[in-house]
């Protein structure tokens, strides 16, 4: 699942780690040995015992540090590395000019090369699940298309002047942007960028792959009505509290999926959940296949299904004599499934949530041989864990965009007859500290 936020606007948050009292530390300078790469974006050090988070620097190197949050009384600081006095080997010129210290937020690793971006990554999974599952595994982060040019989903804020960029690292202030080297040609083809907004909070790009023009969805300021500029470029809808409003074109995106050899079709509307990256749906899809292999007349179940990515591939693969059953919470995303695979008599959907799906008398009386799960950043939880593995299927596979939060569903898992057989991961944010895992976990013994 792409992670919120991640290459778009931030969750909005506080600019100033919590206290425990003394002299305000933000704008002291250090300087600092970075150490290794911790989960986040950031590298670690330490300043006279304390620990201090670094960004825009890498292992090794020795940097003038900046303190951006902290406090004298602070457990730990955060900093932005303003000048490099050692710099690593891998060290490379930002591609995007805001990509630095003070700038935009959405990138995290613009300053290393794709192959240290990787490498540093697949310390963070490696790092998780040691820590958090008790889980010895030597992990490679699998390269996936080019470095720039892959977001086809990107959401904009919109500052005080109606002007589109993406907010500042951990604040509410937004950089205004005249391009995003990681969107894609349609994305900034869209016209959003370097066009003034009134009243508008976020503005929302969605490029489908089926060649049609980028729904731009326009999310008004509280109580506040949008004004609009002209978009000639791109479908335009508005959303409100009571629903999505079409404006011009059409309210949703196609996408097209080829998967061994065959081509889904599925429609996401209102810019709702997609995989970011352009090659995401047919690597992960690929690799959800390839780790539960399953069979012609199975039973399989597709939690957090989204638009019906994994239901179709699912379908497909257990065939007429097969079932599937997928869940998903969001009511628009369940209507564009429904439309999507109206043809497919053995795929059965349920909107709602997981954890009651999972709970409900009528599933658990069901046999389940495979499942697939795609949960949202946080993770699954314990009790939807405990769900799946009371239907005890022959194999699982968990999608993740969090290695914290699989590390920890893992560990959940673990407790429940459930181990860790395979894992594979991939660059599909590249830029950025976010990886995508497929994990497979089998019945123990």
């Amino acid at each position: 699942m792409s992670p919120a936020g991640e290459g778009a606007a931030p969750r909005r948050r506080r600019t100033r780690a919590r206290s425990a009292g003394g002299a305000d530390a933000v704008g002291t300078e250090l300087l600092l040995e970075v150490g290794p790469v911790a989960h986040g974006g950031h590298c670690v050090a330490r300043h006279e015992g304390r620990v201090v988070f670094v960004r825009h620097a890498l292992p090794g190197e020795r940097v003038r540090a900046r303190v951006t949050e902290g406090a004298e009384g602070s457990a730990f600081w955060r900093a932005d590395a303003v000048e490099v006095l050692r710099a690593a080997p891998e060290r490379v010129e930002p591609a995007c000019p805001v990509a630095r210290p003070g700038l935009c937020g959405g990138c995290d690793f613009q300053h290393a090369t794709g192959e240290r971006q990787r490498e540093l990554k697949a310390e963070v999974v490696a790092e998780q699940l040691r820590r958090l599952a008790g889980v010895e595994r030597e992990v490679v982060v699998e390269e996936v298309g080019e470095g720039l040019r892959w977001r086809t989903r990107t959401q904009f804020a919109v500052d005080a002047e109606g002007r589109t960029g993406l907010r500042k690292h951990r604040s509410h202030e937004v950089v205004p942007l005249q391009d995003c080297p990681i969107s894609t040609g349609a994305v900034v083809g869209s016209g959003v960028l370097g066009a003034r907004f009134g009243n508008v909070g976020t503005v929302e790009v969605a490029a489908g792959s089926d060649g049609a023009p980028p729904l731009v969805v326009v999310t008004p300021a509280p109580g506040r009505h949008a004004h609009l500029p002209k978009l000639p470029d791109a479908s335009v809808a508005v959303r409100t509290a009571d629903g999505l409003h079409r404006v011009s074109g059409r309210t949703w995106v196609g996408e097209r999926v080829l998967v061994r050899g065959h081509e889904h079709a599925f429609r996401v509307g209102g810019a709702g959940f997609w995989q970011v990256h352009p090659a995401a749906p047919a690597v992960l899809g690929e690799a959800v296949l390839g780790a539960l292999a399953p069979r012609e007349g199975e039973a399989a179940l597709d939690l957090y299904a989204g638009a019906g990515l994994f239901t179709a591939l699912l379908a497909r693969a257990v065939g007429p004599d097969g079932s599937v059953l997928s869940v998903e919470g969001e009511e628009r995303a369940v209507r564009d499934a429904r439309k999507s695979l109206h043809d497919q008599r053995h795929v059965e959907m349920w909107q709602g949530r997981v954890e009651e799906a999972l709970a409900d008398a009528e599933l658990r009386g069901r046999r389940t041989d495979v499942v697939v799960l795609d949960p949202p950043r946080a993770g699954a939880g314990r009790e939807a864990v405990a769900g799946i593995a009371a239907l005890r299927p022959r194999a699982v596979a968990y999608v993740a965009c969090d290695p914290a939060a699989l590390a920890r569903d893992l560990a959940a898992f673990a407790e429940l007859g459930y181990r860790l057989e395979a894992l594979r991961a991939f660059d599909l944010f590249p830029q950025t500290h976010h990886v995508e895992c497929v994990a497979l976990l089998v019945p123990q013994g």
